[in-house]
């Protein structure tokens, strides 16, 4: 794919969620939007994750994960938790992150990395990238009720973990905006039992309030052994609280 067509389909994606947001919908403005992402074709940009959604897929094939365990999915900050096997050993855990994912990605890809494996419990990483893409606070917020009630239709009463955006020195502009958005996914988390949110923000910030650098890579985005360490322990406390369901014994 190349560039100008990645750049122009994310733009047609952020105009349209933005338009979907709005309460004065009209069918000729919804049918000229999707007009456009078609005309984008292959280019649209869930279909990058293509490559990555077919690996876990193969994957599958070979040693189907067991049901009814915890599904991590998002984006790299998923990806990237190369440990998460070890650092929940008492859980039957799969990961399912896609670097660069944004919320609707993962929906777009539900039936197939979200559907198959029948999880009780789903934590579930994204937003950041939503954001520093141009989309507002509360179409992530609406994008994440969209992937929630995917899984009502589809799985029932599943748990949804939602981990707050998390702050890094490299995104720290975006502060508001994610301070903004998680406090309004906080809040639709309280009208469901079995939504919940786990809050990694504060924890990562300084004494000064902003991101502890010890905490990330030298990219001062992705995280580091000592970032995923402190959301073990933050993770693992959360699924203890909903009881999440741990390997026969």
């Amino acid at each position: 794919m190349s560039n100008v067509c990645l750049t122009y389909s994310l733009a047609i994606r952020r105009r349209i969620e933005s338009i979907v947001a709005m309460k004065f919908l009209t069918w000729p403005v919804i049918l000229v939007s999707f007009a456009a992402v078609a005309w984008a074709g292959a280019s649209t940009p869930a279909a990058r994750w293509e490559p990555a959604i077919a690996a876990f897929e193969e994957a599958d094939r070979e040693s189907f994960p067991p049901a009814g365990g915890i599904l991590f999915i998002g984006s790299s900050s998923i990806r990237g938790w190369r440990s998460l096997e070890q650092d929940f050993p008492e859980y039957h855990v799969v990961n399912r992150g896609f670097g660069g994912a944004w919320v609707s990605d993962c929906t777009h890809f539900h039936d197939r990395i979200v559907v198959p494996y029948s999880p009780e419990v789903i934590v579930f990483y994204a937003g950041e990238n939503d954001l520093n893409g141009g989309t507002a606070p509360e179409v992530i917020r609406d994008n994440f009720q969209r992937f929630v009630q995917e899984t009502r239709d589809e799985l029932g009463d599943t748990h949804v973990a939602f981990i707050s955006m998390k702050p890094s020195p490299r995104r720290w502009h975006l502060t508001d905006g994610m301070r903004e958005g998680n406090a309004m996914i906080r809040d639709l988390t309280r009208t469901d039992d079995k939504l919940s949110y786990i809050d990694v923000f504060d924890p990562m910030l300084g004494s000064d309030g902003t991101p502890r650098e010890e905490l990330f890579v030298g990219d001062e985005l992705h995280m580091n052994a000592t970032g995923y360490a402190l959301w073990t322990e933050i993770v693992g406390e959360h699924l203890r609280e909903i009881e999440a369901p741990k390997k026969p014994e």
